[in-house]
């Protein structure tokens, strides 16, 4: 599944689709987690894609009267296309817009367990998106906040840290990766991290999310961004998908166990 810096480098590569105006939406499959809006067409027509934002996983296409609220799901990504690009099996929506290069904002997702969904109100009050906890990059991200919240948790940390309500958009990948730059096991229960482990946690979080952004993210699977690139900070992996192989620092084989029909990877030696 893509994860929060996939999503971001997506929302960046789009952005020279904006102030571009759409003149047809070729809805193919409209049967995905929740049924796209087969209006849409009629909708978007004239109108300028006018903003890119993310909030976690979600990405917002503004319009003038309203917002296409976009989630990739487990295997959905979305590319800028040309009228040449030959169309694929699991190519379910084009957004086509108006200019010399009728450039196509295309999603894909052979799983469709991804989503596009329209709405005229406040994105950020959708019933998708309220809930959601802080941004992992934002300042409302602190020790203090998450010692607060995980304090009476008996969750393990790293399925905690995972929780879109307490934090958004910390997949399998970077919870694994953040737990190992910080010294703390996946399975700890939460309630038993101290404050000073959990201020590493959130310093963690922080400096993998932002480091995986910079590298293009990680490439497992099928992610690549629009223009099809990989990206490489898989290739900075310190645990995860690294079973038995040597620990960077300490040449102890990496553990992998099962957290909340998770793989996790840790080194027992390194972390505490």
């Amino acid at each position: 599944m893509p994860e929060l810096p996939e999503v971001e480098i997506t929302r960046l590569g789009l952005m020279p689709l904006i102030n571009h105006k759409v003149s047809q939406v070729v809805i193919r499959n409209s049967s995905l987690r929740w049924p796209v809006n087969l209006a849409l067409n009629s909708i978007l027509k004239d109108m300028p894609l006018v903003g890119l934002q993310r909030r976690g996983k979600y990405i917002f296409a503004s319009f003038p009267i309203g917002t296409l609220i976009i989630h990739l799901g487990m295997s959905g990504r979305l590319c800028i296309a040309s009228k040449k690009s030959a169309v694929q099996k699991h190519d379910h929506v084009d957004i086509i817009f108006n200019g010399p290069e009728n450039k196509i904002l295309r999603y894909r997702d052979p799983r469709r367990f991804g989503s596009i969904t329209w709405t005229e109100d406040d994105p950020y009050q959708h019933k998708l998106i309220m809930s959601l906890g802080p941004e992992p990059l934002d300042n409302e991200f602190s020790a203090d906040y998450l010692y607060e919240k995980l304090r009476n948790k008996s969750v393990c940390i790293k399925n905690a840290i995972m929780n879109s309500h307490v934090v958004v958009g910390v997949g399998n990948i970077y919870a694994s990766e953040s737990l190992f730059q910080a010294r703390v096991q996946p399975h700890r229960p939460a309630h038993k991290i101290s404050k000073d482990e959990i201020k590493s946690i959130v310093d963690a979080i922080k400096d993998v999310i932002e480091n995986a952004i910079n590298k293009g993210g990680s490439t497992l699977n099928d992610f690549f961004d629009v223009d099809g690139k990989s990206g490489y900070f898989q290739n900075e992996h310190h645990v995860y998908a690294r079973k038995g192989m040597p620990c960077y620092l300490c040449d102890h084989p990496i553990l992998q166990i099962t957290l909340g029909q998770r793989s996790s990877f840790y080194c027992k030696n390194c972390q505490k």
